[in-house]
């Protein structure tokens, strides 16, 4: 119960730094909440027009910066957003890496699970949430040997960083 609960608060915590509106306030101040009328449907599309997909939600890669605390080695890592990419002993996965636009304050936040694979022991999970670019101490991962966090989410990967490699051995 109390994991259900402490998962809930990270979430919460996730939707209201992401600035997700919700119906707070009208429920707070007993006022009813009003849907607002439906647009009128727009034209059906000619049968031999390509199907339209949404845009995938998020951006396509998470920047993250990793410190090995006992070479005091920091290395920037560009992920494909649900790929895994090693850096010392662990495995970094972004399964999500969402942005605010331009017009609101700057925040990027990723959702990270992060296992430890030590030889042939059985993997460790050593962080699966949300982790915050303008508060790293928020949510952070505790590790005695690595340190990682969130620094941007990016829609490519700049130049200069392709062809330096990601993650490896620190």
């Amino acid at each position: 119960m109390a994991a259900s609960l402490r998962h809930a608060g990270w979430l919460a915590a996730a939707c209201i730094g992401l600035g997700v509106a919700f119906a707070v306030t009208a429920w707070a101040a007993d006022e009813p909440v009003t849907e607002t009328p439906a647009e009128a449907p727009a034209e059906a599309p000619p049968e031999d027009a390509p199907p339209v997909v949404p845009p995938a939600p998020g951006a396509p890669f998470a920047e993250l910066r990793a410190l090995n605390k006992v070479t005091a080695r920091v290395t920037t890592l560009y992920i494909p957003v649900g790929e895994q990419a090693r850096f010392g002993t662990l495995e970094i996965t972004p399964a999500v890496c969402v942005k605010r636009p331009p017009e609101d304050p700057p925040e990027s936040a990723a959702f990270l699970a992060i296992v430890e694979r030590r030889g042939e022991e059985p993997p460790v999970d050593v962080f699966r949430g949300w982790m915050f670019a303008s508060s790293p101490g928020l949510s952070a991962m505790e590790h005695p040997v690595y340190d990682v966090w969130v620094l941007d989410c990016p829609s490519s990967v700049p130049s200069d960083a392709a062809k330096a490699p990601s993650g490896g051995s620190p």
